[in-house]
């Protein structure tokens, strides 16, 4: 339970950790006073730790998500100046990089799916490989592996999973500049040459949604989302390649730090300096499992495709919007004065740039950009939009999920799965997972409340928001 006797509260849902001792900027925790109570000790330590890295601007941000994680708290951002010997951090990025949300229409109704939700849950369940150490059926050679490394969703596309106008509606457009595949080791390669199209394991999902409210009509009818309208989201990440790259770079990074002089204030905010070898391998590195993750999600989108066309033909997956919240990218921001280029890191934070924001395609000009909200297996979704004030507020950055409020060992011994997907069923939702454990682990009581997150994060000025969406069927990793 956090301690709040060391916040100083600014406004209802910001708290500020002063700047004392080393701390070369305050933090700052967006939240009600019942999340930030929730919230471990190791947020608020973990938060302050970070804004001790050289070349940290503003502050440390937490969102209304957080929970402890490694190094950086999950639910953190963070953003660096290389003119001030500003660093990278792949505790700041986290393991599975560029794991992220990706919403696709449907063009069905609640009433369509009443009679067949059981078929096309298995039909999901049979198409895209879920699970610990789940692969598929795709098998890249060298030569593809670094094509898709380089092209992310872009790669995908082209090799016929999927459409050229999905790429509009994807952070990058569907692909990271500045990856570099040859600074991704044979063994992050290895372990990916198989898991292209696959979920894995964890809080991974694809789940089938019906939207219950629509809190913004005019931003509603332009995200095309209306009551009563069937959806689909899509939750993973870069799988084994981004994991072993994570792993690696804390390890080359822990020796970095000591050579360029950085004093580490915990081991594990292992970094190296941006403009260092280290450092500019790290980013080709990640960049290159970044578009591993788009590529993946790109698979998986064309899986889910075919799988609804065999149960509902005349449905239409149209991209809604996919975004990461795993990840470090280079942005113009404005402070001090003047408009620098950060390095930001978001991990278990998804980017939400406002209205009028440069990077957003046309389509999005106007509402601002698509902040989608994971439930946890049985609660709740959401769509919201980027606001302007974000970008005071953190660097244009909002939640991305419920965020964890109980370890997964611990939920293991307090649930069990089969009795988790019967009451589920009980409730109308459809559960398809290779492990019964793993559903015990991401039961929805593990996590916090996501309507008292999304619903912190709006009054906070993050985000805002669009809609809510209710699960039908999970297919769960």
């Amino acid at each position: 339970m956090a301690d709040f006797g060391k916040l100083i509260q600014r406004s209802e849902f910001e708290w500020e950790i002063p700047v004392s001792g080393d701390m070369r900027v305050p933090a700052i925790l967006y939240g009600s006073a019942e999340l930030i109570r929730g919230m471990d000790q190791k947020v608020l330590e973990q938060a302050a730790n970070v804004t001790r890295l050289p070349g940290i601007v503003k502050a440390c941000f937490a969102m209304p998500d957080a929970h402890w994680g490694y190094g950086f708290p999950i639910g953190g951002v963070a953003a660096f100046d290389p003119a001030q010997g500003g660093v990278v951090s792949a505790g700041g990025v986290g393991f599975d990089i560029s794991c992220g949300v990706r919403s696709l229409h449907t063009g069905l109704r609640r009433e369509d799916l009443d009679a067949h939700g059981e078929h096309l849950a298995e039909e999901l369940a049979r198409s895209v490989p879920a699970g610990l150490g789940s692969t598929g059926r795709i098998h890249l050679s060298g030569r593809e592996m670094d094509a898709m490394l380089t092209g992310g969703a872009s790669w995908a596309v082209a090799q016929g999973y999927g459409q050229a106008q999905d790429l509009e509606r994807i952070e990058e457009q569907g692909c990271m500049s500045g990856a570099l595949p040859d600074q991704v080791s044979k063994r992050a390669k290895e372990r990916q040459r198989d898991e292209m199209g696959t979920l894995g394991s964890g809080n991974h999902y694809l789940e089938v949604q019906v939207v219950t409210e629509v809190y913004d009509p005019w931003i509603g009818e332009r995200f095309a989302v209306n009551i009563g309208d069937i959806l689909v989201s899509i939750h993973c990440g870069s799988r084994g390649l981004g994991h072993q790259i994570g792993s690696e770079f804390l390890k080359k990074m822990a020796i970095a730090a000591g050579q360029h002089g950085i004093r580490l204030p915990d081991r594990e905010l292992a970094c190296a300096p941006i403009e260092s070898p280290v450092g500019r391998s790290y980013l080709g590195a990640m960049r290159a499992a970044i578009n591993c993750a788009l590529a993946n999600r790109q698979i998986i989108t064309h899986l889910t495709r075919q799988a609804f066309d065999r149960v509902f033909p005349a449905a239409r997956l149209d991209l809604l919007y996919d975004v990461s919240h795993n990840t470090c990218k280079v942005e113009e921001h404005r402070g001090d004065g003047a408009t620098r280029q950060l390095f930001v890191h978001r991990k278990g934070a998804t980017r939400a740039f406002g209205p009028g924001h440069p990077d957003l395609p046309a389509v999005f000009q106007e509402t601002g950009q698509p902040v989608l909200i994971g439930g946890s297996m049985g609660t709740a979704s959401y769509i919201l939009a980027g606001t302007r004030e974000a970008e005071a507020r953190a660097f244009s950055s909002s939640c991305h999920g419920a965020g964890r409020a109980m370890s997964r060992r611990a939920a293991a011994k307090r649930w069990h799965g089969r009795g988790l997907v019967e009451e589920l069923a009980q409730r109308g939702i459809i559960i398809r997972s290779p492990s019964l454990r793993g559903v015990a682990e991401e039961a929805p009581g593990a996590y916090k409340d996501v309507s008292d997150v999304v619903a912190a994060a709006e009054r906070a000025g993050l985000s805002h928001r669009v809609a809510r969406l209710e699960p039908l069927v999970c297919i769960k990793g």
